[in-house]
């Protein structure tokens, strides 16, 4: 089965194509700053700016915007370079890799590209990369290859590793083993059970929750979540896919954390501002960053869009081919299940 084409994205730091859902309504704010650890704002159809200030309003003052080819991860950089609250991962997904492996020459310079990008500042995780074997849109082999290379350039940047892990739970954990995970390890809209989140905690790896943990078929997640210590767990959007609950079905935004956050403390019985405090302080040890907004941190969402010396635009025109490569028609799976997740 091959997976629909991902949403093209955004022109600039404008409104992404979206998914065709109309948006969220606005969460209630959360008592205390948490940040949005993983997302693709240049999926999402509303302006970067737009979609900051929304989430600054819901308590939710940072966001890890990711790629997931070279010239989505591009953006990505330049993004975060451009919003103070706004940090940035780079990689080639496992749904990608046929695109970026047509040739030996190909892959090289693409994994290149990535490794240039990941030593950047203001790019704080690799990722998201790992393993797919849902879709059927690149060999496994091939798969693995780039994840490792993956996994090596996060060792060479120092940066942790973030992963996408879908129906490839064992061959996942059994690569990192082999090859030797980086200091940090990140399983991105983490989808095991229980026994995997012990095994994982086991190896000091971090399990990011997304919304499907709010969903009422997800008792497994909120299992894994249950028996995972608070200090191993992050929250995160994955938008504009996998809306939690209450807005299921309508299109997400890092603002809709919120709910994450709240549903995850539930589960481990902690204080909403307690549990934002203790995922504030994994940020600060997985990405480097603080949770909390320094006044112009709190004024980002209002910025105009940067701009490089002498007036030309941050983030440019990309040149043709790329945006051929890049962007693409927008889908959603079978059954209503996005692209990405």
């Amino acid at each position: 089965m091959t997976q629909p084409a991902r949403p093209e994205p955004a022109n600039g730091f404008g409104p992404g194509r979206g998914i065709g859902k109309p948006q969220a309504p606005a969460p209630e704010p959360l008592p205390a700053a948490a940040f949005d650890a993983h997302c693709h704002l240049d999926m999402i159809d509303m302006a970067v700016a737009d979609t900051l200030a929304h989430a600054a309003a819901a308590g939710i003052t940072r966001v890890v915007t990711v790629g997931v080819d070279v010239p989505s991860s591009r953006w990505s950089a330049e993004c975060a370079a451009a919003f103070p609250a706004v940090s940035a991962a780079v990689a080639i997904h496992p749904n990608e890799t046929t695109a970026a492996a047509t040739t030996a020459a190909g892959r090289e310079a693409a994994l290149a590209d990535i490794a240039r990008l990941a030593s950047l500042p203001q790019v704080r995780a690799v990722g998201e990369t790992g393993l797919d074997y849902y879709w059927h849109d690149a060999p496994p082999q091939l798969q693995r290859d780039l994840f490792r290379a993956h996994i090596d350039i996060a060792k060479q940047v120092g940066k942790p590793l973030m992963i996408h892990d879908r129906d490839a739970h064992a061959d996942v954990l059994t690569t990192l083993a082999a090859d030797g995970p980086p200091d940090q390890v990140i399983f991105h809209c983490y989808s095991g059970d229980a026994e995997m989140a012990q095994r994982c905690a086991e190896a000091g790896y971090v399990l990011s929750f997304a919304g499907t943990v709010t969903f009422a078929n997800a008792g497994a997640l909120r299992e894994a979540a249950a028996v995972t210590p608070p200090e191993l767990i992050l929250a995160e959007t994955d938008a504009p896919y996998l809306t939690p609950v209450p807005s299921r079905g309508r299109s997400n935004a890092p603002a809709q954390v919120a709910h994450t956050v709240r549903a995850l403390a539930a589960v481990k019985q902690l204080d909403v501002a307690k549990f934002c405090a203790i995922l504030a302080a994994t940020g600060e040890r997985v990405f480097g960053f603080s949770a909390a907004a320094g006044p112009d941190e709190r004024q980002q969402g209002e910025r105009q869009q940067g701009e490089r010396q002498h007036g030309e635009p941050l983030h440019g025109q990309r040149q043709q081919g790329e945006r051929q490569q890049g962007e693409r028609q927008q889908g959603e799976r079978q059954h209503g299940e996005p692209w990405l997740a």
